[in-house]
């Protein structure tokens, strides 16, 4: 089904399985012989229930949640009608072609199939009724109440022939009931036995003949019976609720299997004469389940007994059931280190398997209280289960407590007033995901010493009456109903808030003027603190190790380095480009172009400055050379 399973039948002649679900509400029919779906329908409201009035599927009549009830033939939907009230099961009685409808009424409503046409309605002692059913053998119809009974009418006579009260007689002493319990299921099984189901959960086995019941089973859920069925072969009673389904004997009461499904279960049926069960249930897939015990497989999947045969033959022993696993440390925890390397161990992986008495002893000796220990550990659990049901206070975050119960204070003004405006609640800071780290790490604590908070508090305490005032005046306005918006006394209202808001920018600026007072002479008491703990202190000497191949030059090389360092890059490149060690330049694309020139090292510096003046002396040389000759030159000219 696409979400949801709610009936589940099997046709007569074993050949076809039809269910019923949601959403949408259809109905499905699956083929045995071919194992695939025969076909599908969908239907205008949801099935209560349905049954199949032929051999196959050519004959199927659906009682629906809206009053409807519709018939559908081989090719589909037939004819449709509706009861006088809302019915919760129906039953079709063989011999007359009627059917009997039962549901939120005092009566029965009867449908004749042959004449077409509804007949007189039996009138019962019953408020409402839940659930129907006609005996097979000598078509007793059966039906049983909201009140906890059951009516045993005679369709020949209309009349009624016999009352049970299930609902005393489920009552024994190891039952506990918290309210009256009503009929949630019924089902005859030959001409004499009847079982019925309670809505707490009993199941109740009768013989026609007496009025007390031959055997009460409780499934201890307290969840109502969903499904009776009967299983011949091992006399077993196939009882279900939305959690278990349960196999018991029906002489002893004695419990032969149980099954627990992962989801809740809505119907069961039992395929017959074979050991496979079908249950209908709160999920998309039906689960079918085959217990060999209970019968063979089906015919058309005769395969399941070969399967089941295969596993016989190969049954695999589990070793390791009746032991428990234990390593090393657990064993010295016990006190059972000694042990490791005799037969009492067996090594596996990391640890040994012990026998599982062995374990439950050295364990009761080792921890005498481990009792006690679990015993207290379940009451605190039922306390806090209690204190869960009690009112929750809210509880306040670790950190910025005063912040959160401002912001919760301040909530729940504004929802309060939201709700007269009738506007949409905004979301909480406290349940915002990206405030959250604000109340948890303790970095975002307000510090409200700071000269930050000091300053700003005045204002905020102030914007916070203000908005409280303003709130007043609001909710004060809405209650008196004034709907002129250009009249005298709210032109006086508003000047009455311009003046108060004046007299608050006042005072707030006062108090901002103290609190800066403060702030510099507490400034001036720390100066004189500090001055006071350098006039203590005395220097003394520090000596500095030299690094091998380093040079010591002096300490405002070093100072130097670390205030440029402390600057930022704009101001070192500044710097760089003073020093002619940095070139920018823009380029033609528009961008710019920056050129460094590395700086040199002692050794390169002074080898250029003892080059720079090589240079010089041989230009002075070279001078003083040319000045001679020409002064020579001259003088031979002389001569």
């Amino acid at each position: 089904m696409p979400t949801v399973s709610t009936k589940i039948k099997v046709s007569r002649d074993g050949q076809y399985i039809m269910a019923v679900g949601t959403y949408k509400p259809r109905v499905r029919c699956f083929d045995t012989y071919q194992l695939s779906q025969k076909f599908e329908r969908c239907l205008d409201s949801e099935v209560v229930t349905f049954e199949i009035l032929s051999d196959d599927y050519s004959k199927i009549v659906f009682l629906q949640c809206g009053r409807f009830v519709e018939f559908h033939s081989q090719h589909g939907h037939y004819y449709k009608t509706r009861i006088p009230k809302f019915g919760r099961d129906f039953s079709y009685h063989y011999p007359s072609c009627d059917l009997y409808f039962v549901g939120a009424s005092s009566e029965v409503y009867r449908l004749n199939l042959e004449q077409g046409r509804f007949l007189n309605s039996l009138q019962t002692e019953a408020s409402e009724s839940n659930v129907c059913d006609i005996n097979p053998v000598h078509f007793l119809f059966a039906m049983g109440t909201a009140e906890g009974k059951v009516e045993c009418w005679d369709p020949r006579t209309r009349n009624r022939v016999g009352l049970l009260d299930c609902a005393l007689s489920s009552v024994t002493a190891d039952t506990e009931i918290e309210g009256l319990p009503s009929i949630s299921a019924l089902k005859f099984d030959g001409a004499l036995n009847m079982a019925v189901g309670t809505s707490t959960g009993q199941v109740l086995l009768y013989d026609l003949r007496s009025s007390n019941p031959l055997i009460v089973k409780d499934h201890y859920y307290g969840l109502p019976i969903k499904s009776i069925q009967f299983q011949h072969q091992l006399d077993l009673i196939i009882s279900a609720d939305s959690r278990i389904i349960k196999m018991w004997n029906k002489d002893t009461g004695k419990i032969f299997t149980s099954m627990e499904p992962e989801h809740d279960i809505n119907d069961v049926c039992l395929y017959p004469n074979s050991g496979m069960l079908m249950t209908a249930n709160e999920a998309p897939k039906m689960n079918i389940y085959y217990i060999p015990v209970l019968g063979p497989a089906p015919k058309w999947c005769s395969f399941l007994d070969n399967l089941t045969e295969e596993l016989e033959e190969n049954p695999e022993s589990t070793v390791y059931d009746d032991y428990k696993f234990v390593t090393r440390k657990d064993l010295e925890n016990l006190g059972l280190a000694h042990l490791i390397g005799s037969s009492l161990l067996r090594a596996y992986m990391h640890g040994f398997f012990m026998d599982i008495r062995l374990y439950h002893k050295a364990k009761m000796m080792a921890n005498p209280f481990a009792y006690e220990e679990y015993r207290r550990e379940k009451i605190r659990q039922k306390i806090e289960e209690t204190r869960a049901q009690r009112v929750q206070l809210k509880k306040l975050p670790k950190v910025n407590k005063e912040l959160a119960l401002k912001l919760i204070e301040e909530e729940g003004e504004e929802q309060q007033f939201s709700k007269k405006r009738k506007q949409k609640n905004l979301p909480s800071l406290l349940k915002d995901d990206r405030f959250k780290v604000m109340f948890e790490n303790p970095d975002f604590q307000v510090d409200e010493q700071s000269e930050e908070f000091r300053l700003l508090n005045p204002l905020v305490s102030k914007i916070s009456e203000k908005r409280k005032r303003k709130l007043k005046i609001l909710e004060e306005l809405e209650a008196q109903g004034q709907q002129e918006e250009e009249e005298e006394p709210e032109g006086k209202a508003s000047d009455a808030e311009s003046s108060e808001s004046s007299d608050d920018e006042k005072g707030w600026v006062e108090e901002v003027r103290k609190q800066r007072k403060l702030l510099r002479q507490e400034e001036k008491l720390k100066r004189q603190e500090r001055l006071k703990e350098d006039q203590q202190t005395l220097l003394k000497p520090q000596f500095f190790e030299i690094k091998e191949g380093e040079e010591f030059r002096s300490f405002k090389d070093s100072a130097k380095k670390q205030k440029l360092m402390k600057k930022t890059l704009e101001d070192r490149l500044k710097l760089e480009e003073k020093l002619g060690t940095l070139n920018v330049s823009d380029t033609t694309v528009g961008s710019k172009q920056a050129t460094f020139k590395l700086k040199k090292s002692e050794q390169q510096r002074k080898q250029q400055e003892a080059e720079k003046l090589h240079r010089q002396e041989r230009k002075t040389l070279r001078r003083s050379a040319s000045h001679l000759k020409s002064r020579r030159g001259r003088g031979r000219l002389f001569h």
